[in-house]
């Protein structure tokens, strides 16, 4: 990958649990040497993806090398600090006060290198009344909104399927670390990116955010309905559900004229936009009715030539088995020297001069597999390891 975008820059990694994670892989995918800096086995802070070699961390951390270092330890700081010198991005999810003992503030890092990023993540922010909180997505889901608009109403607050304030926050902060890049081209400067589980999921609440900043409105749960888009839903066809959307005027057109049910258009309940939002219920009850007599095969096959989205409801397998999924080839595999080859997520972004690698460069390490390598890649000499392992500061 010498030729990728970002293979000129060097990351420490200096976090646990998933938002952290997620922000390095956007980077390694795109070809960043990554140095994943984990503490010993004694004194792991603990992992909420579990084993190293489980599919969830294989895909979170694949691209990396991984090193085993205490910062508590005089020699694991002289360690870190060489790392720093060398690298172009520091990325951790300390709280603030662990940050300033371990000599990891951004004032502290380039003391040491003037063009390097720190790039922080948070529950809550780097400062404020909750800023020492521990946060996680469940907490996050909840405090931020997203579970008060989320499943069917009146039955209460849904949690996302997935871990979606860890995630979102990720790429947030990866989004950061390359604006940090691109004004550090122009100015030689480095500087302090961070973000937070809970600033991404405000934002990434988007328009039900902008309905209370902006008119008051406080949006509540519409189970599988659009809030404010109708006919925008999941509806019964004769063998399952499906999901269709016939919002606007021409789409609605569509939708009726395709399935034999012009006479929904002269119902002048549903004549204009606001008109049907009005009588949401008896429309999605009069959809329904038109649905039902078809299979969710016929109704992809005739509304989606019509101009009219429509698509069935997969669980995850049939997800990835789907022809169009398969086509996009949204999986590569990586090649571990236990496992055998593993088949894992690829980026989403596509770049028409860096097509995707038939392979990732690697698996994800086992904890501490490339310590003495890149100790070595660092400038250490054999016996510098050797005194280091004796002492602790390394495994």
């Amino acid at each position: 990958m010498n030729n990728s975008p970002l293979s000129r820059y060097t990351v420490l990694d200096l976090t646990i649990a998933r938002a952290g994670p997620a922000a390095v892989r956007l980077l390694a995918d795109w070809g960043a040497t990554v140095i994943r800096v984990e503490p010993p086995p004694q004194k792991d802070r603990g992992s909420v993806t579990g084993r190293r070699r489980g599919a969830d961390e294989q895909n979170l951390h694949r691209n990396k090398r991984s090193l085993f270092l205490d910062l508590k330890t005089p020699q694991g700081a002289k360690v870190l600090r060489r790392l720093i010198e060398r690298s172009d991005v520091v990325v951790e999810n300390f709280r603030s006060v662990v940050k300033a003992r371990l000599g990891l503030t951004y004032e502290d890092l380039k003391k040491i290198n003037p063009r390097i990023i720190l790039a922080s993540i948070s529950g809550y922010g780097q400062d404020g009344p909750y800023s020492e909180r521990p946060g996680v997505d469940q907490v996050m889901q909840g405090m931020c909104g997203l579970m008060s608009v989320t499943g069917e109403i009146g039955r209460g607050p849904v949690r996302a399927g997935i871990a979606i304030s860890d995630t979102t926050a990720g790429m947030f902060l990866g989004q950061g670390i390359l604006l940090a890049l691109l004004h550090r081209e122009h100015t030689g400067e480095g500087q302090w990116v961070h973000t937070s589980l809970l600033e991404g999921m405000l934002n990434k609440l988007d328009f039900q955010a902008a309905r209370y900043t902006v008119a008051g409105d406080v949006a509540i749960q519409e189970g599988n309905a659009h809030p404010t888009q109708v006919p925008m839903g999941t509806y019964r066809a004769s063998d399952g559900l499906v999901n269709i959307c016939a919002s606007t005027h021409k789409m609605w057109a569509g939708f009726c004229k395709a399935l034999g049910a012009e006479a929904l258009l002269d119902n002048v309940n549903y004549h204009d936009p606001e008109s049907r939002l009005v009588h949401r219920r008896q429309l999605d009850a009069d959809v329904e009715a038109v649905t039902a007599r078809f299979t969710v095969a016929e109704l992809v096959r005739r509304l989606n030539p019509a101009g009219v989205p429509c698509g069935p409801i997969y669980d995850i397998g049939q997800a990835f088995e789907d022809p169009q999924v398969k086509h996009l080839r949204m999986t590569r595999p990586a090649g571990h020297a236990v496992l055998g080859d593993l088949h894992l997520v690829r980026s989403p972004i596509n770049l028409s001069a860096f097509p995707h690698p038939e392979r990732f460069e690697r698996a994800a390490p086992d904890p501490g597999e490339h310590t003495e390598e890149l100790l070595r890649e660092a400038g250490f000499e054999d016996d510098d390891i050797k005194t280091m392992m004796e002492e602790g500061a390394v495994t």
